[in-house]
């Protein structure tokens, strides 16, 4: 064999280990992009939004498609409801629940500038949550431990404002339900105090009352509409900083003003979110509770939004006087159209 066949059976081995090696890699890598139904697009106003394309964004009889297992979309301003899907059922909230502490120690007189430091206490009620970027032993004013709170929902930062407003965990929780009683919540209750606790429970119609709550406290919603805070440590050592980007990616995305709200995660409670936000030219609030994926709480609320946008609640009205209209038309007789009744001869 000469050295020209020697090199071409080479080459073709070579290319033939190649393929066995990178074809199951590439094959993969397209099946896991075929199974996202996560996509890139752009609105009418030309900003890229994340879209589910398996969702269609109407449901049959003209609703919102939303796919949390409980939910409701509230008009700020009447407090009526626009849209509601099992909107009392009770349900884990998770993170939701520092909604809650953070309005309590506002109610305290939060001193804002001082400085609190981590320490053992707070590692200990964040333990089993995300991970702290929030150093131990070191000290942040209380104004950036709000932010690490609402923005980044950062566990230890929750008993550290606790401690600051003049509360250990456990009358910081009992403080939290006094709060819930107070806003005339019937079916929120909490067992600790950053929202790690499957007894963190309430239901879509109390949260939206909640942050309607929160709208009085105006910090808190100057922070939930942040998209970013970089957060530094106060203390006498060398200064540290952590980036804390918003949670809430409906803020991130800046297709709606946020007013107030709060994301939540545990393996229980799922995905939530309750949000108050300006949508065209109403106010709204609404609370998704219990979805699967990372995502679509957001994308619950982009379809809910669209919905109104696009005159949904008058065109399902409009639909039901109809669909009422034809039932009562169905019922009468060609003969009278009063009764189905045989006419009398």
């Amino acid at each position: 064999m000469t050295l020209r066949c020697r090199r071409a059976v080479t080459w073709l081995l070579a290319l033939g280990f190649l393929g066995v090696m990178v074809e199951p890699a590439l094959a993969k890598a397209a099946k896991r992009k075929a199974k996202s139904p996560w996509v890139k697009r752009r609105d009418k106003r030309g900003r890229m939004i994340v879209v589910d394309i398996n969702v269609p964004p109407l449901t049959r009889d003209g609703r919102p498609n939303v796919q949390a297992k409980a939910a409701i979309m509230i008009d700020l301003a009447s407090g009526h409801p626009l849209y509601e899907k099992n909107a009392d059922e009770q349900r884990p909230i998770a993170s939701i629940s520092k909604t809650f502490a953070a309005m309590v120690v506002m109610d305290r007189k939060l001193a804002l500038d001082k400085v609190t430091t981590i320490i053992a206490e707070d590692q200990k009620y964040a333990r089993g949550g995300a991970k702290s970027r929030l150093l131990m032993g070191r000290g942040y004013t209380n104004l950036d431990l709000l932010h690490a709170m609402m923005m980044g929902s950062d566990n230890r930062a929750v008993t550290a404002l606790g401690r600051a407003a003049g509360l250990t965990p456990v009358e910081l929780v009992a403080a939290m339900n006094d709060k819930a009683r107070a806003l005339g919540l019937p079916h929120t209750a909490f067992e600790d105090p950053v929202g790690l606790s499957n007894g963190n429970l309430s239901t879509p119609r109390d949260l939206v009352m909640a942050v309607r709550a929160m709208l009085e406290y105006p910090l808190l919603s100057q922070i939930s509409g942040k998209k970013e805070h970089d957060v530094w440590t106060a203390d006498d050592k060398p200064r540290s900083s952590s980036h804390f980007v918003n949670t809430d990616q409906v803020a991130r995305a800046g297709r709606y003003q946020v007013l107030a709200g709060k994301t939540g995660y545990t393996d229980e409670a799922r995905y939530c979110l309750v949000i108050a936000a300006k949508v065209g030219e109403r106010k709204v609030a609404a609370a998704l509770l219990g979805a699967e994926g990372e995502l679509t709480r957001f994308a619950d609320f982009n379809r809910a939004a669209a919905w109104l946008i696009d005159g949904g609640p008058a065109k399902v009205a409009a639909r039901s006087v109809l669909a009422a209209r034809k039932k009562q038309d169905s019922g009468a007789s060609p003969g009278t159209g009063t009764s189905n009744a045989a006419p009398v001869p």
